[in-house]
């Protein structure tokens, strides 16, 4: 192999997943960048790979920057082969900083695709995959989160995140009162064997989850807002047809959750037509 970084996919749940190409490569290979060597020589264990003679350099987003000089010495010398956990490195993972250093520094680079969660899950999921914008992992915060949301809700495209099992009510709870209606899915253990992809309104996933715990790796997306109500003329005409015959209130959470419009923004056209 010709000395310099080669960014090599690994398995998402199945590992028969791999590609032939990367696990000749990883056979191959003398020294292995890495964010835990532990599961990165159980996969290796798994497609019959001895790990003697190979060096393991740990890989992970604090020490990144610390490792890049060293990793790319090494790549100007010999082949350093770059994986994450599971999947696309880069992608929500390490690795970002120091192909950038490898591209300052002319180092070669090779990239051995395979297997990604986002794009898994949007395959599964139903929802418009013509344009997309992945986001990474949701904040842990509340305001984080809301923050989030209501930054990205007018964005016409599908949302695509990556959340964990504990937190993901808490992130259905949050896509119910930015979102409202707009149709939600959540992928988990994608290509495992409890493989399962649910698609519904915010509210309903949460009744699901509710009754079912939720367990396993998730990616969670959000179908793009519908433009006609996200339209502030559109808005305005509908508000007027609600209050003809309901409350401020209820007004406003008729349209929410109708149109999956942000509660604050229609809640403020609302008083500005009462104050007409």
């Amino acid at each position: 192999m010709k000395n310099g970084i080669y960014i090599v996919a690994t398995p998402i749940g199945n590992v028969s997943d791999i590609s032939a190409r990367a696990t000749e490569i990883l056979r191959e290979a003398d020294i292995i960048a890495c964010e835990d060597s532990r599961m990165t020589k159980k996969l290796l264990s798994l497609l019959g790979i001895s790990s003697v003679g190979k060096t393991f350099i740990k890989l992970e987003d604090h020490t990144e920057a610390k490792q890049a000089d060293k990793i790319i010495e090494l790549a100007k010398q010999k082949a350093v082969i770059l994986v994450s956990d599971a999947g696309s490195p880069l992608i929500s993972d390490p690795g970002y900083k120091l192909i950038r250093r490898c591209r300052e520094e002319d180092v070669h680079v090779c990239v051995v695709p395979g297997a990604c969660a986002l794009i898994c899950a949007l395959q599964l999921s139903g929802l418009p995959t013509n344009s997309f914008l992945f986001s990474g992992f949701i904040p842990n915060k509340d305001k984080a989160r809301r923050d989030l949301f209501n930054k990205l809700k007018d964005i016409d495209a599908t949302l695509v995140f990556y959340e964990t099992a504990n937190r993901i009510i808490k992130t259905l709870v949050t896509a119910a009162e930015i979102f409202g209606n707009r149709e939600v899915a959540v992928a988990r253990e994608i290509t495992k064997v409890y493989e399962e992809c649910l698609r519904g309104t915010a509210k309903e996933l949460i009744t699901h989850f509710e009754t079912k715990e939720p367990r396993g790796e998730m990616v969670f997306m959000v179908a793009p807002p519908d433009d006609k109500a996200n339209n502030i003329l559109d808005v305005k005409i509908l508000l007027h047809e609600e209050l003809k015959t309901n409350s401020l209130k209820t007004a406003v959470k008729n349209l929410v959750s109708r149109y999956g419009l942000n509660k604050n923004e229609v809640y403020q056209q609302a008083l500005k037509i009462k104050d007409e």
